[in-house]
């Protein structure tokens, strides 16, 4: 049994019970680290603070990880308390739906920018502040998805943000490796969350994972945070860089 207990973790994007960062929160939880849930803004506040009410220690906070001043008053105030940090998990991506709609071709400019800005820019932002407090070394993780290696229609722009994301968690990780922190990224399956549901055919795409991965079915946010609770620990020492999949085997088939 993994044993996180005098660890202190940061977990950013928790929406409503359907998020992945509420499995990972759970998971980390039950593992007895320390935590501190980020959620976006005021309108999430009360769903958000009623699931952190079931986690017992835990706080939460509100920050927009597109506002730097945001991010560094929760960083300031996670130091004031904790002192240092242990895990980070980012679990942010949007993208206007416009742009997540109709062709590619026609995605607009201030799209792109919005999408790799709050997608890609935000994990760099927080690890930067993130990475002073790891005076012990640590793990920080973020979540992906296959449209960044293959097409998967009408995920649009967000492909490439998450194409961005993984060349990110690679140059992270080299760059933060002589100080034991490790940076993954997990490509989780298509799962029903607030984020998910702004991309177009989402049903048949959980569809058709179920009808073609090789357990056929589906993958939910407690197995993901399973991953991320691995990731989180000692058993992953030495795995730093990486894409790690919880998609039932889907992203191995080529039909």
């Amino acid at each position: 049994m993994i044993d996180l207990k005098g660890k202190i973790a940061v977990v950013f994007g928790l929406a409503n019970k359907r998020s992945i960062a509420w499995g990972i929160a759970q998971q980390l939880h039950a593992a007895g680290a320390t935590l501190a849930i980020g959620y976006q803004n005021e309108r999430m506040k009360l769903e958000a603070q009623d699931l952190i009410a079931e986690l017992p220690g835990a706080s939460g906070f509100q920050c927009d990880v597109s506002v730097d001043s945001e991010i560094e008053t929760v960083f300031a105030a996670l130091k004031e308390q904790h002192g240092k940090l242990d895990i980070l998990v980012h679990a942010v991506a949007y993208a206007p739906a416009a742009d997540l709609k109709g062709e590619f071709v026609n995605t607009s400019r201030e799209g792109f920018r919005i999408a790799h800005e709050v997608s890609v820019y935000s994990l760099i932002a927080v690890t930067r502040a993130a990475a002073p407090l790891m005076t012990e070394g640590g793990s920080i993780m973020t979540l992906t998805y296959l449209a960044s290696e293959r097409v998967v229609p009408h995920y649009n722009v967000m492909a490439l943000a998450k194409a961005s994301l993984e060349a990110s968690v690679r140059y992270l990780a080299y760059e933060l490796g002589p100080k034991n922190i490790r940076v993954n990224a997990i490509s989780a399956g298509p799962i029903n969350t607030l984020a998910a549901r702004g991309v177009g055919d989402l049903s048949e795409m959980r569809k058709a994972h179920i009808e073609r991965s090789p357990l056929h079915r589906g993958v939910d946010q407690i197995e993901v945070g399973g991953v991320a609770l691995f990731l989180a620990s000692p058993l992953a020492s030495a795995v730093t860089g990486e894409t790690i999949y919880v998609d039932c085997g889907y992203n191995i088939m080529g039909f």
